[in-house]
């Protein structure tokens, strides 16, 4: 490990003097390259920079007690070893997680799909809660969010939104599954508690580079948008329905007002559905990688459960319950995704031991 560590230090010293060059800025598409680089080392470094600096302070340490006879002295000497031995321990740890192979999609946009599942009119109102709560927890990161599509059956339905941000994919991609919802309806006379659910799929946004879409293989046909009030709804033809002729995958988009704006964002969700298939194909055939990780990602898998009566929401991956279940709905998901992320971690840490 420490000899992967001396190689980044020299690295992110190259790197700096790169950066400090004149001409830098001349190509911009390096100049991000070298950037990005620099920030994905940077927390490497600092830590590494620490733990060297504890390192020295334990040997300074035990050296100044052989020779010192003072005893206040020595136990000044003493605690402060202590504390340098802890330290070191917790930076080791630190610099090992911070080692683990990074998912190239980590800094991606997202794009969040969610469709109501079994439950018909109080699955899709539970499937606009979570919609709205994916809404909250982005502003509280200032992420941005962009409705992409959205079919609604009256109350609820299908919603599709982006989701920008720095390290967005890194932190939603565990929301992918079937997510669970039990309490008593509005329209329930008896009291009786009934359980719905709704599907959530989180895909890393694909820009060309990391998918090329044959534009041969798209078919793609125009209508008059429909839905509430505006001036441009049901006079333009300016909704898009975009068909992938080889997977048969269909996507609308009626949000905009110009027909150009509605087609590119059909492609940029087909662009990122099929880079997520993609991907499912790789996820298979690494199956060991697959079962690292917290959860599979699968849509079939039910992930978590918001009790209502209880006030509770319980993530069964990790066997997490929070009695927290409004703040959680308003977007406060940070303790539940920080849970997920660390026994991720620590998984992956406990396979890597084992290969040492």
């Amino acid at each position: 490990m420490f000899d992967k560590l001396d190689d980044l230090l020299v690295r992110f010293e190259e790197l700096l003097n790169e950066l400090g060059e004149p001409g830098v800025t001349d190509d911009p598409a390096h100049f991000q390259k070298l950037m990005k680089e620099q920030s994905d080392l940077q927390p490497i470094v600092d830590a590494y920079k620490e733990y060297k600096k504890n390192k020295e302070t334990i040997e300074d340490s035990l050296s100044m007690l052989e020779s010192e006879k003072d005893e206040e002295m020595r136990e000044m000497l003493k605690e402060e070893l202590s504390d340098a031995k802890k330290r070191v321990e917790e930076l080791e740890h630190e610099l090992k997680i911070l080692l683990l192979p990074k998912d190239p999609n980590d800094s991606k946009n997202v794009i969040v799909e969610i469709r109501g599942g079994a439950g018909g009119d109080e699955a899709a109102l539970f499937a606009a809660e979570i919609y709205r709560m994916y809404v909250k927890y982005a502003e509280s990161r200032r992420w941005k969010t962009e409705m992409l599509s959205l079919n609604e059956n009256g109350i609820g339905g299908f919603k599709e939104v982006m989701i920008k941000g720095e390290g967005a994919y890194s932190r939603l991609k565990y929301e992918s599954g079937v997510h669970r919802v039990q309490r008593v309806p509005e329209t329930e006379s008896g009291g009786r508690i009934h359980t719905s659910t709704c599907t959530v799929a989180i895909m890393p946004e694909a820009e060309e580079i990391d998918f090329h879409l044959d534009l041969n293989e798209c078919k793609f046909d125009v209508f008059r948008a429909s839905g509430n009030g505006g001036q441009c709804v049901n006079t333009t033809d300016s909704a898009v329905r975009l068909t992938h002729i080889p997977t048969g995958i269909v996507i609308s988009c009626q949000d905009e007002k110009s027909q150009l704006k509605n087609k590119d964002k059909a492609l940029r969700v087909l662009r990122s559905r099929l880079y997520e298939m993609e991907l499912a194909k790789q996820h298979d055939a690494e199956a060991e990688a697959r079962r690292s990780q917290i959860g599979t990602g699968d849509r079939s898998e039910k992930i978590r459960t918001y009790n209502f009566p209880q006030g509770r929401v319980t993530d069964h991956r990790i066997k997490l319950t929070l009695h927290r279940l409004e703040n959680i709905l308003n977007g406060d998901l940070d303790e539940i995704i920080d849970s997920l992320i660390a026994a991720d971690q620590a998984v992956k840490l406990t396979k890597l031991n084992e290969q040492e």
